[in-house]
């Protein structure tokens, strides 16, 4: 946990001790209050005279590729198009890409 910065300890959803950080605190020692949670793996309640202002989760870079992928709009529009287009049969295998490449290639060296 982050001993040296906490404040106090609240209990999370799942009844855990989450650690609290005061905002000046933070503001003074960001890089190693930072360390210290990705070390511990335990998210942080950051807090402004007493009152939660924030919530701060340690990830890995693969988790945080997943969740940008999941939630930026654009990924999530093409993904739903593409399952209507698989759903509804209107997609081409790779092969048959690769072939009508491969064909093109033959007919524009004439």
């Amino acid at each position: 946990m982050l001993s040296l910065y906490v404040h106090g300890y609240v209990p999370d959803a799942r009844g855990d001790e989450m650690s609290t950080v005061g905002i000046r605190e933070l503001a003074r020692r960001a890089s190693s209050i930072i360390d210290d949670m990705e070390k511990s793996r335990q998210p942080a309640l950051i807090t402004r005279r007493g009152r939660p202002v924030a919530y701060m989760l340690p990830l890995d870079s693969e988790e945080f590729e997943d969740f940008v992928l999941a939630h930026a709009p654009e990924f999530v529009e093409g993904m739903a198009s593409a399952d209507a287009e698989l759903a509804a049969g209107e997609t081409v295998s790779l092969a048959d890409v690769r072939d009508e490449l491969e064909a093109g290639k033959h007919t524009s060296k004439r």
